[in-house]
């Protein structure tokens, strides 16, 4: 990469805020011949989604408001990586067996690590981890439940029925969308 003509040097970074999970900042970046401009980042910790199937082959969907779009999305659970004190970004393997008990109260027998993707290269740094759960059961009584901030529905939707509802234009979320149909044309293999 340190040969490729498109790449940008840093040259300075200004932290506008640091959240709970994002840090806003504006770099400073130089062109292989010499330009300078600004790029606006939101510097993320990274993330985990899980499709999750289920023994009546229906996948394991939440229905939850989404406050940036002005309404509820359904989505395949998924969550970000926790931040530990020292710095150090949570393994994303355990993180997206947390996420699938806290936001559908079931645990995978199965797991399968699929890729992972950019959900927004031109101004964020999130990495998503795609899962595939399968074995899927109900966890034990006084498991992981959502976070305190979060209200979810959980809606268990026949595979076929919720690739339809995706091509449809009934699934508006990303990551739910490229699990839905990755995992989709495994099967057909």
């Amino acid at each position: 990469m340190r040969d490729d003509p498109l790449r940008e040097k840093l040259i300075g970074t200004e932290v506008i805020k640091r959240g709970r999970i994002l840090e806003f900042r504006i770099d400073t970046v130089e062109a292989a011949d010499g330009h300078r401009s600004t790029r606006d980042i939101a510097g993320h910790p990274g993330g985990v989604c899980v499709i999750a199937i289920d023994p009546e082959d229906r996948v394991l969907l939440v229905r939850q408001w989404r406050h940036a779009t002005g309404g509820a999305l359904l989505e395949i659970p998924a969550g970000t990586l926790d931040r530990h004190e020292d710095g150090s970004i949570e393994d994303h393997a355990g993180a997206a067996a947390r996420e699938l008990e806290e936001e559908t109260g079931s645990i995978a027998g199965s797991w399968r690590y699929l890729g992972a993707f950019y959900t927004a290269p031109g101004f964020t740094s999130e990495l998503m981890h795609l899962y595939l759960a399968t074995d899927i059961r109900p966890a034990d009584a006084g498991g992981l439940g959502p976070d305190d901030d979060e209200r979810l529905e959980l809606r268990p939707i026949p595979f076929p029925e919720a690739i339809a509802m995706a091509e449809r234009g009934e699934i508006h979320d990303a990551k739910s969308l490229i699990g839905l149909f990755w995992v989709e044309r495994l099967r057909k293999r």
